[in-house]
């Protein structure tokens, strides 16, 4: 492993604009399984039947008995993974992370630039005026919640499997993937679309992919493959970049 790892530094090291794309595979370390995995939300609740917007509609008290296990995720504390990659950005290594993940723990670790490209469990948006409120208001109220200014139905600011990805996540997506010449690929199988695209994207414009995966998926877009554990393998990283 010591050969990859030297290699992924200096991938890092040189490289003018490295950014990160993450998924479930960072969280696992800190107690919240992968949402697809033996045990994980989508195994308990079909997510065609609890993880859609017109399934909420249609019923919301049941959808909420998915969300507010989903949303329990939120005392979750980062692992020293999420540290060593903050580390990174402190460096100025690491130019900012686009996660697939809702649960926080980017920045609760110290990351100050992250893109949550499928939302974020931090907040709630009402479905008919558009108001939207913290997790902490949800302290006293009734399942399902309802909102403060109009008394409809609150949702919390997730992706659900038929909504479109927020516009502002696309475009600060773009912004961070415009001239990335570096893209460090963590804990994802990369399947699900549109972010499945971000690795082709930055090796079409001449960057270099570094995959850290217990069970690695890009195959030969991968430059360098580094398979293990997160949190182990991004300290080994970053003390190698220290040296």
């Amino acid at each position: 492993m010591n050969e990859p790892i030297k290699e992924a530094a200096q991938l890092l090291k040189k490289s003018r604009k490295a950014i990160a794309f993450t998924g479930a595979g960072v969280s696992t370390e800190s107690g919240i399984p992968d949402f697809r995995s033996k045990g994980g939300l989508w195994s308990r609740f079909d997510p065609m039947e609890y993880g859609t917007i017109s399934a909420f509609r249609a019923n919301p008290a049941k959808v909420w008995q998915m969300l507010a296990e989903l949303i329990s995720i939120s005392s979750a504390r980062p692992n020293s993974g999420h540290l060593a990659m903050a580390k990174l950005e402190e460096k100025k290594i690491l130019k900012g992370i686009i996660t697939q993940n809702i649960d926080m723990l980017h920045q609760k670790g110290g990351s100050n630039k992250v893109v949550e490209f499928h939302g974020s469990i931090a907040s709630l948006s009402c479905l008919d005026c558009g108001n939207q409120c913290s997790l902490s208001a949800l302290q006293g109220k009734a399942i399902p919640p309802a909102c403060d200014h109009c008394g409809s139905l609150l949702k919390p600011d997730v992706v659900f499997f038929d909504e479109q990805i927020p516009s502002s996540a696309i475009d600060q997506s773009r912004e961070l993937l415009r001239g990335a010449d570096c893209l460090l690929v963590v804990g994802t199988s990369c399947r699900v679309m549109p972010a499945s695209f971000f690795p082709s994207q930055v090796q079409a414009q001449g960057g270099k992919i570094i995959e850290l995966n217990l069970q690695p998926n890009l195959g030969r877009l991968a430059n360098v493959v580094l398979k293990g554990n997160f949190s182990q393998i991004m300290n080994q990283l970053l003390k190698e970049i220290e040296l």
